[in-house]
């Protein structure tokens, strides 16, 4: 009598994949739907769906930045999710090819950031140098900056505190015309005082006039953000490179799930 060879059912390993593409993408697709909807939300708090010159630098301007990443994270959410659920090969195609460019993009910018780091550098204060000049037009860009120079480096413009009079608010000149900002920098820039728990607004005022009172060095940041960011990132560089491969892992690993057959 022949012996029948026993095969196995494959059926509840491609469920246990199906589900965990699908898990993994619902997670997705509800924060790029999130992202996006904030992104959107400031544009229409900023009405700048009625007046479209108000985007004086729309790469640098952060709510088109969440706009751009929640439609993309939102559109690739969607293509495995609802590619994994329906059992969709053509959506499981597209979500394996939407990973694998995200992966070479995020592999080419890791790679000419370290040959180019120079060039980074260059691109880097020409954005600082624009948040610093429409410091006062978006209130986006203005809270962004405040949060780098207060909550996150500890710094003041792109190489010090002079940068600042590349606005037309704190130039020295603007005193002329009755700018009380003027010879000053932003709140952010200042340094908390000792059991001080609310920071003044006005503790930037006048610190950059040669006549005035007090050490600058004691009330406000002298480090420029550029320097400070280095720091960090030298501080910082197993975490970054640990968070960078974690990610990088984590797209191999779904799009190999989704090109791999296993969900039928």
């Amino acid at each position: 009598m022949p012996m029948k060879r026993y095969r196995r059912d494959q059926s509840e390993v491609s469920c246990c994949l199906k589900y965990v593409i699908f898990g993994f993408n619902v997670i997705f697709w509800l924060l790029g739907l999130n992202i996006l909807g904030i992104g959107v939300w400031a544009w229409t708090e900023k009405d700048t769906f009625n007046n479209l010159s108000r985007l004086t630098n729309i790469a640098l301007d952060p709510a088109f930045v969440l706009i751009v990443t929640g439609l993309i994270t939102f559109t690739i959410g969607f293509t495995g999710c609802v590619g994994a659920l329906r059992e969709n090969t053509c959506l499981l195609a597209c979500y394996a090819i939407f990973l694998a460019i995200l992966l070479l993009l995020e592999m080419t910018a890791g790679i000419l950031g370290f040959i180019f780091k120079d060039w980074i550098k260059s691109q880097a204060t020409n954005g600082f140098q624009a948040f610093i000049v429409h410091y006062r037009d978006d209130p986006d860009q203005q809270n962004l900056i405040d949060w780098i120079q207060e909550k996150w480096l500890e710094c003041c413009g792109i190489e010090g505190p002079n940068d600042w009079d590349r606005n037309v608010y704190f130039n020295c000149s603007s005193e002329a015309v009755g700018s009380r900002e003027a010879c000053g920098v932003p709140f952010s820039c200042c340094k908390l005082k000792p059991q001080e728990i609310i920071k003044n607004k006005q503790c930037g005022y006048d610190v950059r006039k040669q006549d005035y009172p007090q050490e600058t060095s004691l009330i406000i940041q002298q480090r420029g953000c550029l320097q400070a960011g280095e720091q960090w990132l030298e501080n910082n560089l197993i975490f970054v490179a640990g968070v960078a491969v974690a990610v990088a892992f984590m797209q191999v690993e779904q799009g190999g799930c989704s090109s791999s057959g296993g969900v039928k």
